[in-house]
C-alpha cells in the first residue's frame, strides 16, 4: 500500500517506510526533525518540468504526462523504491501545499500502475 503525507504532518508507525520525494529540501523543516528512510531526489520532477508546471492546476494533466515520460527513462530510481518497500506499506512524503496536484500524487499513481502490471505478469 502506498500512502501520501505532507512533510509538515507528524510521522506515525502506520507510514511504514518513508520516502521523501522532493528534489529540494522542504522549507522550514530541519533535516534532523523529518523522519525519513530515504530522500529520493532523483524521482522528483525535473527542474525544467517543475518550472513549467509552476503549481498551476490547469497544467496538471500535461505535467503529469511529461513526468510519467521522465519516470520511464529513469527506471532505477522508482524500481529501487518498489524493491525496498516490496510487500509493505510505504509513504511518499512531499512538501506541496496542493494535495491533489503534485509529484507525489502522480508518482503514487505511476507506481500503483507498475505494481498492478507486475502482479498480472
Amino acid at each position: 500500500m502506498i500512502r501520501l503525507k505532507r512533510v509538515y504532518e507528524p510521522a506515525t508507525p502506520a507510514d511504514g517506510i518513508r520516502f521523501l520525494v522532493e528534489r529540494l529540501w522542504p522549507r522550514g523543516v530541519k533535516k534532523s526533525s523529518l523522519r525519513r528512510d530515504a530522500w529520493v531526489k532523483e524521482v522528483a520532477l525535473s527542474a525544467s518540468l517543475r518550472r513549467r508546471f509552476g503549481h498551476d492546476p490547469g497544467k496538471w494533466d500535461e505535467s503529469r504526462r511529461r513526468y510519467f515520460a521522465e519516470l520511464e527513462k529513469q527506471t532505477d530510481t522508482w524500481q529501487s523504491i518498489l524493491k525496498e518497500a516490496q510487500n509493505s506499506t510505504f509513504t511518499l512524503v512531499y512538501s506541496s501545499h496542493d494535495t491533489e496536484h503534485n509529484n507525489a500524487v502522480a508518482l503514487k499513481e505511476y507506481l500503483e500502475a507498475k505494481m498492478r502490471k507486475d502482479a498480472h505478469q
